[in-house]
């Protein structure tokens, strides 16, 4: 029998027996997606003074996973690829965009699949790209994919023009400058409680919905957009993290020396011209704006406790990409290093034992999981695989690498578990990069040139190769559940 149509099978019985009507009662999807977080920053993947209690409750009740990559390090292509089930190299969808204008009309998103198949969908605040802060001040769209939605809501926030004690910590050494909008590091300490800002108005508007459609299948998707820059939290949420007490990650002078130029980060401690004192402001911001995120994910998971909707609810956390702080001097996303293409990843389904799973997993491998424990029937052309079998067996083995792409889908991250190797160019002439994950987890020692290594560097020229191939190639196909 069809291993898919097994697990369709499967579902179904699953989620029949867990409702006691007469009726099988589908399961709703709780979807939640925070915003450049980093797994270094989450208590429960081993920080030690980040401080994310609802996120590890979860965490602590579902299937957490260690080695959960996206598939791009930025915003846009990152939402592209697991919404629509497709590798960016796939679709060429390396922009700002949401993907449907690569994909075509005629093939189903994750979302859009639940809402063809009766399901409530709606979109609280950022789940396809949307500009941080200006979309956020502006309480626009940005780009989203419409036909997705039964519903979609925006959550409008005063980001960096928030009242408060506000400063930057980029581009600004001397500390005179005002500060300002955009994608750069800029602190406010905010006054004002959590409704003043976007994430508190998404946990509101999101519990909201809860309560309105809790006796209908949903697809909720609730998009939160700290800790992306702006750094902009509630006072309070600050006061565990004095600047003072941050200790900075390891650096060495040379570090940069045996990668190539196009493996240095576009922000860095050198171009930002950052002091110590503001890299410790910096990611004691970082650290205050998860907490505050984290809290509004646990105003959301409280409602869909008080309207006993945990026992039929699916829930999903994760973020569209790592950040990096100060790793390396490097700062923000787009590298492909651990700090940037790593996420956290906890999926909690009804009935499930809790677990943590070492299997490589990907973002992309969202679509066709939640689909089958859904029982709904996908496209056979989407690109990711299920997880459905670690949720019963967390040793199971879904991937043997993960791989990302970055810069326009010309630089390239395949990582095994001794290895990473990072490619600049698809005939490698800007430039390549080999660390033992094992013996070097901080990645500060480029193997790729020394001869000794020379075998390894094939091998993955090799499968880069191969891979690069199936995706291209892959039949993009039309999507047999509209039919």
């Amino acid at each position: 029998m069809n291993i898919r149509l097994i697990f369709l099978i499967s579902s179904i019985a699953f989620f029949s027996c867990q409702s006691s009507e007469n009726e099988q009662k589908r399961p709703n999807v709780l979807f939640i997606i925070a915003d450049d977080l980093t797994a270094t920053a989450v208590s429960s993947y081993g920080n030690k003074v980040s401080q994310t209690p609802n996120i590890d409750s979860l965490a602590a009740v579902g299937i957490r996973y260690t080695r959960a990559y996206c598939q791009y390090p930025v915003c846009g292509p990152s939402r592209a690829s697991f919404l629509t089930g497709y590798y960016p190299n796939a679709t060429q969808t390396f922009g700002y965009v949401s993907g449907r204008e690569n994909i075509g009309n005629e093939r189903v998103t994750w979302p859009q699949l639940f809402k063809n198949k009766g399901y409530y969908t709606a979109r609280v605040s950022k789940i396809y790209h949307m500009g941080v802060p200006i979309d956020i001040e502006l309480g626009s769209d940005g780009k989203d994919d419409e036909v997705s939605w039964t519903e979609r809501f925006n959550s409008q926030g005063p980001e960096w023009t928030a009242p408060g004690d506000g400063e930057l910590v980029q581009g600004n050494p001397d500390g005179t400058k005002p500060i300002k909008g955009g994608n750069v590091m800029t602190i406010v300490k905010a006054d004002g409680d959590d409704r003043v800002h976007s994430d508190g108005k998404t946990a509101a508007k999101a519990s909201e919905l809860i309560r309105q459609h809790k006796d209908e299948p949903f697809f909720l998707a609730v998009g939160f957009v700290r800790p992306h820059v702006p750094f902009v939290a509630p006072q309070d949420d600050f006061k565990p993290y004095p600047h003072e007490d941050i200790e900075l990650p390891y650096n060495f002078e040379g570090d940069w020396d045996d990668i190539p130029q196009k493996g240095i980060n576009y922000v860095t401690s050198k171009n930002a011209q950052m002091t110590q004192v503001q890299k410790q402001k910096a990611i004691a911001a970082y650290y205050a704006s998860v907490s505050y995120m984290d809290r509004q994910v646990g105003k959301v998971l409280k409602t869909l406790k008080e309207e006993g909707l945990e026992d039929n609810t699916i829930v999903i956390f994760t973020s569209d990409h790592g950040f990096h702080l100060g790793e390396h001097e490097f700062w923000m996303k787009v590298s492909v290093k651990e700090e940037s293409a790593k996420v956290p990843l906890i999926i909690k389904v009804p009935g499930k034992e809790p677990a943590v799973c070492n299997s490589f997993v990907e973002l992309l491998d969202l679509y066709p999981t939640i689909s089958e424990l859904a029982a709904l029937p996908f496209s056979e052309h989407i690109q990711g695989k299920s997880l459905i079998k670690t949720l019963d067996d967390p040793e199971h083995k879904v991937r043997d690498m993960a791989f990302s792409v970055t810069q326009n889908g010309e630089t390239f991250l395949l990582r095994t578990d001794k290895w990473a190797y990072i490619q600049y160019g698809e005939d490698a002439s800007l430039g390549i990069e080999l660390f033992d994950m094992q013996q070097d987890p901080g990645q500060y020692t480029n193997l790729a040139t020394l001869p000794e290594y020379q075998e390894n560097v094939s091998y993955f020229q090799e499968k880069l190769k191969q891979k690069l191939l199936e995706v291209r190639t892959n039949d993009l196909g039309i999507d047999y559940s509209k039919k």
